[in-house]
């Protein structure tokens, strides 16, 4: 690998760069950058190295969440030694703007959260992060088209304190649109057109695509406007396309053609699979038969169809996952049968909890950028960029299914 002190950080690349000044020695600590090819739309913006393989072409797709399936890569001790202490970074340098990626360091301390929309989920969202966030958060902005709910809310929530405590939980104050952007973490909670209880839709998720796409790109072409450099949290149905959405959108100029100059694919994340997770928990917890989940399971791909639970990595078996994906899928349907709308739960594990988690660095359910779509895994953010979950072997059947969410989501955008 040949290294380079370039702009002030280090970069290695696997051929000679003579645009990039003269070659270097690698340095024993610090950050270090690996330069990647890729797709500059559909390929991988930045990432946390976990394994020399994820240098190669297959760092881009789901063969970077199977160390099996991925090849060795080319890398020499230097490289290999700051995979192992968690400090190289992969930058794909086909995207507009790569070099900015070099000098940027990640703020430190508790973060300003803004929230988009107080209906019945991200009116639960936000309590959540007002009793949870103290650690984090260091105040919530609260927007929504109706200033009687915004006014609701921040009187609601400027009275819950503890006693003689009054700092523990952040301040939530009302913030008008145009200053939605201005904090380290905007969360995308609006939707329109949501089907009634007792509606025959069967797929009530992607019902909503057309509306709260249209939604969204009104908010990207905002976080564009304002150079928005924080995390852009999808929480809104359907979770996954409209990540993405957020992400082609913001990356338009006003005559909607491509320029890369919009929010990067690694600052957005969709947060839906968090409940799906805790759904198919709930379900292991109450049969024997599916209890290897709470030890051994995971769950893949989007916040609806095409999502998969695998009971067991080490122990994988096809019935009993199949069965517990055909439970945790439906159980929103279950709810609505007995009569009610299933937004609790999402709101909170897949909205406040998991977003919590995110923002301290902790492994959450959620997802990001993969293979050209936003594909629910096991990740964190370290300082050296998202991490995805690098599992030693993904059984054949179960990565069939992941490929198969992959080009289901494909379909949709």
């Amino acid at each position: 690998m040949y290294c380079y002190d370039h702009l002030g950080a280090y970069l290695v690349s696997p051929i000679p760069r003579a645009d990039l000044g003269p070659e270097t020695a690698p340095p024993a600590s610090g950050r270090l950058f690996a330069l990647v090819g890729g797709d500059p739309v559909l390929g991988r913006g930045s990432f946390k190295v976990t394994h020399p393989g994820q240098l190669t072409a297959a760092g881009q797709g789901l063969e970077a969440l199977d160390a099996s399936r991925l090849p060795q890569g080319e890398a020499d001790q230097a490289v290999l030694a700051a995979i192992r202490e968690g400090r190289l970074t992969a930058v794909n340098e086909n995207r507009p703007g790569w070099e900015a990626l070099l000098s940027a360091a990640p703020r430190g301390g508790k973060k300003r959260v803004n929230l988009l929309a107080i209906g019945d989920v991200g009116s639960t969202l936000l309590i959540g992060l007002k009793l949870l966030g103290g650690d984090v958060i260091s105040s919530i902005g609260i927007c929504d088209v109706s200033d009687k709910i915004t006014a609701r809310w921040e009187f609601e929530m400027g009275q819950i304190n503890l006693p003689w405590d009054y700092d523990a939980f952040p301040d939530v104050e009302v913030v008008p649109a145009e200053r939605l952007f201005d904090c380290d973490v905007f969360v995308f909670v609006a939707s329109r057109g949501i089907p009634p209880v007792g509606s025959q839709v069967k797929d009530v998720r992607m019902a909503q695509f057309e509306t709260n796409a249209a939604i969204v790109k009104q908010y990207a072409r905002m976080a564009r406007n304002a150079s928005f450099q924080g995390l852009w949290c999808a929480v809104s149905d359907p979770v996954d396309p409209l990540a993405k959405t957020a992400y082609l959108e913001s990356n338009r100029d006003e005559n909607g053609v491509w320029d890369g100059r919009g929010l990067r694919p690694e600052q957005i994340q969709g947060f839906g699979l968090g409940v799906m997770n805790a759904r198919a928990a709930y379900f292991a917890k109450r049969d024997p038969r599916l209890a290897s989940f709470l030890t051994e399971g995971r769950s893949f791909g989007p916040h609806g169809t095409g999502l998969w639970i695998a009971n067991s990595i080490d122990h994988y078996d096809e019935a009993i996952s199949q069965e517990l994906t055909h439970q945790t899928v439906t159980a929103n349907l279950v709810m609505r049968e007995i009569g009610f709308k299933p937004y609790v739960a999402p709101a909170l594990s897949s909205g406040a909890l998991s977003i919590l988690l995110t923002l301290r660095g902790e492994w959450h359910c959620g997802s990001v950028f993969l293979d050209g779509v936003f594909m629910g895994c096991k990740n964190r953010y370290t300082p050296a960029g998202i991490e995805t979950e690098l599992l030693p072997h993904i059984p054949d059947p179960l990565f069939g299914h992941i490929q198969e969410a992959a080009a289901e989501l494909k379909g949709i955008l």
